[in-house]
């Protein structure tokens, strides 16, 4: 579950040791707990051809502009202290001796033609390798042979070192906000970055929204249960004390909900092998700007919906008993701040949302779709999933897995939704206009399929992530996802 900690620092100093914190560290326990599970976050962009060029950018290229513009992320130089976690302390991060950037960057070509499919066939193979556990947990591959002269870049980032925002953000390092932009300026490797107040020249790093499907003004304090936070504290401090009154509710009716009221059973929810299967939709971003501006809500209650619309379609095609409730989402939303977009470690919490799978209307499924993110805006869920994982911090390691799988358990949600905002003009590489994005969220166990959405320049690119053996048939909730936008676009105000 993806859930609010305190903020970690961008850099550390080189040679720095800085422990993992307890969120950090539960998505390393989730694969240690199943090896069927990677929590290795990413996504595949693709280009036009480079101008004047044939073929993708070299590996050799590629690595020596992303060591130019990584140079003050010392993360991205750090191994883990140890592979596992578990016994009294958490892992921490230190410099890697043997570093070499080149080894994190590779160059493949596609087999045949170069068609979308066979790159998604690529892709689906690539996203179902893990990282190596011994060595920075990132890489990018540049992949050539598109059709048409194109190429892609495929990144992979493991979860326990930045979020689905944050990863988004360290790999637009390597576009460009015009064609051809002036040389930046050299970076010390050895001195950490301070966060940006103006876009650099010919950069769009600031100029980037982070976000997610819902955005709440969650609390970002201390945890209720942290160091320092006695009980004579909070008898001197009365809003201190209604704060945490308020944290202590919204956690207990989350969990009472939880298990009162759990996630449904159906054939989503299935152990899962670790091969992944990766299905792509694009759909224009004015088409649903045009239906919310008719029928009301946002841009996200039209996403959710035509998800809804998907599931419902997969669900009836496997012959199974659509559940009353609807399924229920695990939806991260951001909690970075403007000027924190680069920010290492994870900065989100998580809401459980409603989807309206039951519902055989396409306007009453829209119309349920506002109306549970609008009350899920007014109440406290993401301020209670806050407080569960600061509180669960304080387990030591030894303990910390078994609460990890049940932060994750199918109880609490079917799937995970996540959509991050990305930015609304045309961007480049290497003289080369992005076209595509494809956006890659984890499978936790039995969770056999995610979905995430990434916009960019007009276009929503909705990816699946699913279990290769038990979705054979996932082309059916993208094509369901195609179709609810057109028929949402019929429907008469």
């Amino acid at each position: 579950m993806n859930l609010a900690m305190a903020a970690q620092p961008a850099t550390a100093p080189a040679g720095a040791r800085e422990e993992l914190s307890p969120l950090d560290a539960t998505f390393l326990e989730l694969e240690q707990l199943d090896p069927a599970v990677h929590m290795h976050i990413g996504g595949l962009s693709i280009f036009e051809p480079r101008p004047g060029k044939r073929g993708a950018p070299s590996a050799e290229e590629v690595a020596n502009l992303l060591g130019e513009r990584l140079a003050s992320m010392q993360r991205y130089r750090q191994r883990l202290s140890t592979s596992t976690t578990g016994g009294l302390h958490w892992p921490t991060w230190e410099t890697d001796p043997t570093f070499d950037l080149a080894s994190h960057v590779r160059r493949v070509r596609l087999p045949g033609r170069g068609s979308d499919e066979e790159l998604r066939e690529w892709a689906s193979d690539y996203y179902s390798n893990r990282l190596d556990r011994s060595r920075p947990l990132w890489e990018l591959v540049v992949v050539s042979g598109l059709e048409g002269g194109r190429w892609a870049l495929a990144s992979k980032t493991h979860h326990c070192m930045i979020d689905g925002v944050g990863s988004v953000d360290a790999a637009l390092v390597m576009l460009d906000g015009e064609r051809h932009p002036p040389p930046r300026p050299a970076a010390d490797a050895e001195t950490p970055a301070e966060p940006a107040e103006e876009p650099r020249a010919g950069g769009i790093l600031d100029r980037i929204p982070g976000g997610s499907i819902l955005r709440l003004p969650l609390q970002t304090a201390s945890s209720l249960f942290g160091v320092g936070r006695s009980g004579a504290a909070l008898a001197t401090h009365p809003s201190q004390a209604r704060e945490a009154a308020r944290r202590s509710r919204a956690m207990v009716e989350m969990l009472v909900r939880s298990e009162v009221i759990g996630a449904p059973q159906t054939s989503i929810n299935v152990p899962i092998g670790g091969k992944r299967r990766l299905e792509t939709v694009e759909v224009s971003l004015q088409s649903v700007r045009d239906i919310k501006q008719r029928l009301g809500g946002t841009v996200n209650d039209v996403i959710l919906a035509v998800i809804a619309s998907g599931l419902r379609d997969l669900i009836i095609a496997r012959g199974e008993e659509l559940p009353e409730r609807g399924l229920r989402a695990m939806v991260p939303v951001n909690l970075r701040a403007a000027g924190d977009q680069l920010a290492i470690g994870n900065r989100v919490t998580s809401l459980f949302v409603p989807i309206a799978v039951a519902e055989s209307d396409a306007r009453q499924r829209y119309r349920h779709q506002m109306e549970d993110a609008e009350s899920l805006k007014s109440g406290d869920q993401g301020l209670g999933s806050s407080t569960m994982i600061d509180f669960t911090g304080h387990a030591p390691p030894i303990l910390h897995g078994m609460i990890a799988r049940s932060l994750y358990a199918t109880r609490l949600f079917n799937l995970t939704i996540t959509n991050v905002p990305g930015p609304q003009q045309p961007l480049y590489s290497f003289g080369a206009k992005m076209l595509a994005v494809w956006p890659v969220v984890p499978l936790a166990a039995e969770h056999a399929v995610g979905i995430a959405i990434f916009s960019y320049d007009g276009k929503l690119f909705i990816t699946a992530n699913a279990d290769y053996d038990s979705t054979h048939d996932i082309d059916v909730l993208m094509d369901g996802i195609s179709a609810a936008v057109d028929e949402l676009e019929r429907i008469e105000t």
